[in-house]
């Protein structure tokens, strides 16, 4: 009898995947953009979360705090093809997808690709473009192709955006519509660093005199890496209760009386790949309800809309979120 009690307490977990590369790979990421960027630690860990999860990411900030260069040296780590375009009121839907040119040697019209034709795309200020603009990615975010001219063109994997927009200035911006805001996986908010981190930040570029940041980040992950991690997050365990504690947090926001508009199924699925995603990099092969309250935030938020009343009492989407899963019983 003491010897069973004895095997019991030695029970040891063994992971049922091996998530050890993927593991290393997050650490090693995580080190490269540590050389140039001081805290921001939630933005990062969400945007690795989001490219492991094959979403994309709408990165919200005051001007200055590192959105584009964050998002540009994460895209430096990965050995792939990366574009930046910077939205203005005056681009066109044929500046990002491409246009059809005369050859006159062949008579021909020939398809010339638009910069969207990358694997990771950073979008500066995507609220700058008009509607007509913003809808051209539409087809590209929701199912990675394009049609132009009735010729359809895949998307090279991986395919990830990364969007930029400044909450403060809405003079000269488009905002995005609904349907634009439900394709992308996250909505992170970026925060002014601490007084720490802004001596650590004054600190390094004192010491770095005129290197330029970009050459100290190295390449970590190349396609096949990603693709395969992507196919890894899929094998992920989940719980029917897990599943069931999902579609009660994203029900809940349909029937609240608190607000407007609510969450569709397409984020019930996004809160369940991103879970698993923090469950891998966390180095375990299920997920636990903390998972899943780590990603709601930045999964809801920009999919639900307060009642007019509620926003004049001065609630916040991240409080709404934050009071609704303190209503939902957490699964044992």
């Amino acid at each position: 009898m003491e010897d069973n009690i004895q095997d019991e307490n030695n029970v040891e977990f063994n992971c049922r995947i091996d998530l050890t590369k993927l593991q290393d790979s997050v650490a090693k990421v995580k080190l490269e953009l540590g050389k140039v960027i001081i805290g921001q630690q939630e933005m990062i860990e969400l945007l690795i979360v989001s490219i492991l999860a094959n979403g994309h990411s709408l990165i919200e900030g005051v001007p200055g705090v590192a959105k584009t260069v964050t998002a540009k040296l994460l895209a430096k780590t990965m050995n792939v093809d990366f574009s930046r375009i910077q939205f203005t009121p005056d681009l066109m839907p044929s500046d990002i997808l491409g246009t059809s040119i005369f050859n006159v040697k062949t008579s021909e019209f020939e398809f010339k690709k638009g910069p969207i034709f990358s694997n990771i795309i950073l979008i500066d200020e995507i609220n700058r473009a008009p509607a007509k603009t913003q809808a051209a990615l539409f087809e590209a975010m929701a199912e990675r192709q394009i049609t132009i001219d009735g010729n359809k063109f895949e998307m090279q994997p991986p395919f990830l955006v990364f969007a930029t927009q400044n909450p403060v200035e809405q003079e000269g911006t488009y905002r995005l519509p609904e349907a634009q805001l439900d394709r992308f996986l996250f909505k992170i908010n970026v925060n002014y660093p601490t007084l720490e981190e802004e001596i650590q930040i004054l600190e390094n570029k004192h010491q770095q005199k005129n290197i330029n940041v970009e050459a100290l980040i190295d390449s970590i992950l190349s396609a096949e890496q990603i693709a395969s991690y992507q196919q890894v997050i899929k094998d992920i365990i989940v719980e029917d209760n897990l599943l069931k504690y999902i579609a009660a947090i994203v029900n809940n926001t349909r029937t609240n009386a608190n607000l407007y508009l609510g969450a569709s199924p397409r984020a019930s699925i996004a809160i369940l790949e991103a879970s698993k995603a923090v469950a891998a990099i966390n180095g375990r092969d299920f997920i636990t309800p903390d998972d899943i309250k780590k990603v709601v935030g930045p999964i809801l938020c920009h999919r639900i809309i307060l009642t007019p009343e509620r926003e004049m009492e001065g609630y916040t989407a991240e409080k709404m979120i934050k009071d609704l899963i303190q209503t939902i019983e957490i699964p044992r």
